[in-house]
């Protein structure tokens, strides 16, 4: 099984080595990102036991499972697979003494350390940011947690969902109470975690840039729940600056209107008008250049206060047509419209197909495998393809290798369980 990366132009994080005590999603997601940029990322997962399984949790979440050359399910769970490619798995239990040692001597050889960890863990096992970067100078300790290292709630385990009703979020998504189906709802993928993933690789960059110009690293504090609230960003601007709570208002939108899914002969479709030169055009294509002229729909501002009236003579209009003929009229007229996919439909769109987001992947157990790619399209130092979302405690032996570690220390190690089997 060895998938070590071919011959392959410089990455732009080519030389920077990750350390990767994460699990779930806002972590990998983060190193992920770091690792399809070219960082060397070596993920320490939880050896398998009588009482565990081993390894990150998303490894078990499932079905659906990646399907062997045969079509049978293996152990490697499509979330899993999601998020981690470009790693190499490594498993040490950090409950015991030489296990943290292993993970002191691979923070020594690294540039960046990621951990998500509840607040007081990584102290309990002598790896916490103040110890190691007192040893570490240069290193960068990026902690992601659901509430940050300060503040009341800092001890309080933090999950996405739970998130998102907190910080805000469901109390702007979904329909209105008042109507059928109103109520709060979650967003459909985990966008707290990824977003504080996203937002933790922009700070970790930044760190670098830093060390690079200081020698000295730093401690990056990550909060889910900060990156909720941050990312309110217009309903968060607009509440701030008004004092008035905003409440779901289903597909609309709180700032602009036509701005929503409206429901057409033969489904929906979306009509994202954003200026009034826009709205003039959408009414010339709807064949109502009336109320284009209307006194009371002029402007976005006064379409957004006689919201009530405009839409339902709109919603009238738009049933008149079928899908296929508003998106080719209005798409025509540069009037931002779109369809709404369902997933087989968002993979077969040609624009989708061109852009390359659906990648093939080598993988020791299947053929099969298929990955969203990275969307970061880079001209000098593109995303590379190096390594499948690695099997647990794959690279073990070849990590442990690298650290001075001979076979014979190896296996004194894993008859105690301070580390897993090996596979390669």
């Amino acid at each position: 099984m060895n998938d070590r990366p071919t011959t392959a132009p410089p990455a732009a994080l080519a030389g920077i080595r990750v350390l990767d005590l994460s699990r779930v999603l806002a972590g990998p997601w983060c190193t992920q990102t770091l690792a399809d940029l070219g960082a060397e990322v070596i993920k320490v997962e939880r050896p398998p036991s009588a009482s565990h399984a081993g390894g990150d949790d998303t490894r078990a979440w499932g079905p659906p499972y990646l399907k062997d050359t045969q079509g049978r399910d293996t152990s490697e769970a499509a979330y899993y697979l999601g998020a981690n490619r470009n790693k190499r798995s490594v498993t040490i239990d950090l409950a015991q003494a030489e296990g943290q040692a292993l993970v002191r001597q691979l923070a020594a050889r690294s540039d960046v350390l990621v951990e998500n960890f509840k607040v007081g863990d990584m102290a309990r096992y002598g790896l916490d940011a103040a110890r190691l970067c007192a040893a570490h100078p240069g290193l960068v300790y990026c902690s992601i947690t659901g509430f940050g290292q300060t503040g009341p709630y800092r001890e309080r385990a933090g999950y996405d969902y739970a998130v998102q009703g907190l910080g805000g979020l469901m109390s702007v998504t979904g329909e209105r109470d008042d109507l059928p189906g109103g109520g709060p709802q979650k967003v459909g993928v985990a966008v707290a975690d990824l977003f504080t993933g996203m937002y933790a690789t922009v700070a970790i960059l930044a760190a670098l840039r830093h060390r690079d110009a200081t020698g000295q690293g730093q401690v990056v504090d990550m909060a889910l729940l900060d990156t909720q609230v941050a990312m309110l960003a217009n309903l968060g601007a607009n509440y701030l600056a008004t004092g008035q709570v905003p409440r779901r208002a289903g597909n609309a939108h709180q700032n602009i209107v036509p701005y929503q899914v409206f429901e057409v002969a033969d489904g929906h479709l979306i009509l994202a008008v954003g200026n009034d030169g826009q709205f003039q055009r959408f009414c010339d294509v709807a064949g109502c250049a009336e109320l284009a002229r209307d006194p009371r729909f002029t402007t976005n501002r006064l379409r957004v206060k006689h919201r009530a009236e405009l839409v339902p003579l709109l919603a009238e209009r738009l049933l008149q047509r079928k899908r296929a003929d508003w998106l080719s009229g209005l798409e025509a007229a540069t009037v931002p419209c779109g369809p709404i996919n369902d997933l087989d439909e968002v993979f077969a769109d040609p624009q989708v197909q061109a852009r390359g987001m659906k990648q093939a992947v080598p993988h020791p157990l299947s053929d099969r495998l298929a990955l969203v790619a990275s969307p970061m399209k880079l001209s000098a130092t593109p995303v590379q393809l190096r390594r499948p979302p690695p099997l647990l405690g794959q690279h073990t032996d070849e990590v442990l290798a690298e650290l001075g570690l001979d076979a014979p220390a190896r296996q004194a190690l894993r008859a105690r369980g301070v580390i897993g089997p090996g596979l390669s």
